[in-house]
């Protein structure tokens, strides 16, 4: 991928032609995400479950707001989990506007429950939503992606996916498997051109109020965080694979590393995890082959005392 900054800066403002599917979309962050692309020029299937038929809803509201400004949206209310889902997404954003070049995966639910607490089936409806709502949507999306001069693809992680959390097992466990997700395709998607990432946001929405302070909340709107979302959507975005932590102005990348390899001693296994938990220097890897290479290299292994050997 090649230009100026002149050249990618524009392309990521004008989304002019390009289409999107955002899921979760109806408020909070997926509805910002909706709005900035919108505004910037995008065609966009909004999609958000229709929780009570008896109220106004959240999706056509946001397609509404679209619309009222000129831009172009239809609304969906199919429930991320389904199997079905993924692949009525797809075929609503074609034929509405004929194409499909991005998507936002941000549909997600929220869980604070220790493990003795829970139920296999409270545990699977996490990860059935957070993670398998996404996979059901990127591998329909996929081939018609592939086909995009630029396919894109954002998925919403969490910092609970790099770090864990108290009473956070299902929901840290299904956004680290989104992480492994994104790592696993930005490799078949190079050859095509189509990128795939992954945003930790931090934002005060229906999710998160309870848990923030009324002066941080002020600081962390779900806007500042769609600007970084639309560019990893654009056609100027050049990085695949990663993940981007943003929130109230700022953003930061999370990436895995590893420390220099580690010679056991037998005799001595606590020693030398001790050794590997402080050893320098710390590297990250394209994909798990280069890792691996890395990691057999004799050449750079310690000794359980740090020493080289």
């Amino acid at each position: 991928m090649t230009g100026t900054i002149e050249e990618s800066a524009g392309r990521a403002q004008d989304m002019r032609g390009r289409v999107a599917i955002v899921t979760g979309a109806g408020k909070g962050l997926g509805r910002a995400y909706a709005l900035d692309l919108a505004a910037r020029g995008a065609s966009l299937v909004v999609n958000n479950r229709w929780a009570d038929r008896g109220q106004p809803s959240s999706a056509e509201a946001v397609v509404a707001e679209i619309v009222a400004a000129g831009g172009r949206a239809v609304a969906n209310f199919d429930e991320a989990e389904l199997p079905e889902t993924g692949a009525a997404l797809v075929a609503q954003a074609l034929d509405a506007f004929g194409r499909l070049d991005a998507v936002v995966s941000n549909a997600g639910v929220p869980q604070t429950a220790r493990l003795h607490r829970q139920t296999t089936e409270d545990f699977r409806r996490v990860f059935d939503i957070n993670f398998f709502g996404a996979l059901y949507l990127v591998q329909a999306a996929w081939p018609v992606l592939s086909a995009s001069p630029a396919g894109r693809i954002v998925v919403s992680a969490s910092s609970a996916g790099l770090y864990g959390g108290d009473g956070m097992a299902a929901y840290a466990s299904s956004k680290a498997a989104l992480i492994g997700l994104v790592r696993g395709l930005a490799v078949e998607g190079r050859l095509r051109n189509l990128t795939i990432n992954a945003i930790a946001p931090y934002a005060l929405t229906a999710m998160t109020e309870a848990h923030v302070p009324p002066e941080l909340g002020r600081r962390m709107n779900p806007a500042a965080v769609a600007p970084i979302v639309s560019w990893l959507v654009s056609e100027a975005c050049d990085v695949t694979g990663q993940v981007l932590v943003a929130g109230g102005g700022r953003l930061r990348a999370a990436m895995s590393v590893e420390g220099a390899p580690v010679e056991v001693d037998p005799a001595a296994v606590g020693a030398s995890i001790r050794t590997a938990l402080a050893a320098e220097p710390r590297e990250t890897y394209g994909d798990s082959h280069t890792a691996f290479a890395a990691f057999m290299d004799g050449r750079r292994a310690l000794a359980a005392d740090g020493s080289l050997v």
